[in-house]
């Protein structure tokens, strides 16, 4: 079943948003029937290294990203080049999220938040890379594949992954492409290895380019940003979930040159 596009997606083609689907939990916690809309907050968060005093604060502002209800974020340059970021999510984020890869030994960087009322069914960290001397740090791919509590046929895969800097943007060196161009190979195989199982997949990325188009070249792979580094995509699966992209907004962090980016989606059982 191909996944539909709403009136309202339509309008935002071309304007920088391109149309897609997914939905979250509330606050409360109460799951709708069956068939029923849900509301699904996706943020992209990368959390810099500049303004360190500001980092409790943009982690907050992350956490409130769609006031009242609980969203889902793929963290970025999480304890990298600084120390105490675990703490500080896990303090924001408290018991109704689970942290997941948060205190990995390898791909800690890269951690994805997971709220309640979604279970964890699978996890799995990727390696796509080692370090490349003074100039990135081992690169990885986390993933979960999640089911809501109340729906468990409602389920979908959530990546997050940050491609290193240089390859296609900033001082654009050539010897650093390879990297960078394996990353988005082992990216590819991932999004379309859930994807061939039928299932919806989502992923939250600093890519590192801003050129960078979709992780599979697949026609109904879409795109929430098309400019700029940060990007929340979606691949549609079998048809059983279906994902309906609601409207987007940018979550000012004050740490860096980044900005959270969050796309609102509704999901529902087909």
């Amino acid at each position: 079943m191909v996944n539909r596009i709403s009136r309202r997606q339509a309008l935002k083609l071309g304007g920088g948003v391109v149309a897609g689907a997914a939905v979250a939990g509330s606050l409360a916690g109460s799951a709708e029937a069956a068939g029923d809309w849900i509301r699904l907050p996706i943020i992209t968060a990368n959390i810099g290294r500049k303004n360190l005093g500001a980092r409790q604060a943009a982690i907050a502002a992350v956490r409130d990203g769609d006031p009242g209800n609980r969203p889902f974020v793929g963290w970025q340059e999480i304890s990298e080049g600084d120390t105490g970021e675990p703490a500080m999510i896990s303090q924001s984020f408290g018991d109704a999220y689970t942290n997941m890869f948060l205190n990995h030994p390898n791909s800690y960087r890269v951690p994805i938040s997971v709220p309640q009322p979604w279970n964890l069914y699978n996890s799995d960290p990727i390696f796509v890379h080692g370090v490349v001397p003074d100039v990135s740090p081992p690169r990885w791919i986390n993933e979960v594949v999640v089911q809501h509590n109340a729906h468990p046929g409602l389920k979908f895969t959530l990546m997050n992954t940050h491609y290193l800097y240089n390859a296609y943007n900033g001082a654009q060196r050539p010897n650093l492409r390879p990297y960078w161009d394996l990353h988005k190979k082992i990216h590819r195989e991932r999004v379309m290895a859930h994807h061939n199982n039928g299932t919806l997949v989502i992923w939250t990325a600093d890519t590192n380019n801003p050129n960078y188009d979709t992780a599979t070249a697949q026609p109904n792979e879409h795109s929430v940003y098309t400019g700029g580094i940060d990007r929340i995509n979606w691949l549609p699966g079998d048809g059983t979930v279906q994902l309906d992209f609601i409207t987007s907004k940018i979550i000012p962090l004050n740490v860096d040159g980044h900005d959270a980016h969050e796309a609102i989606f509704h999901i529902r059982l087909a």
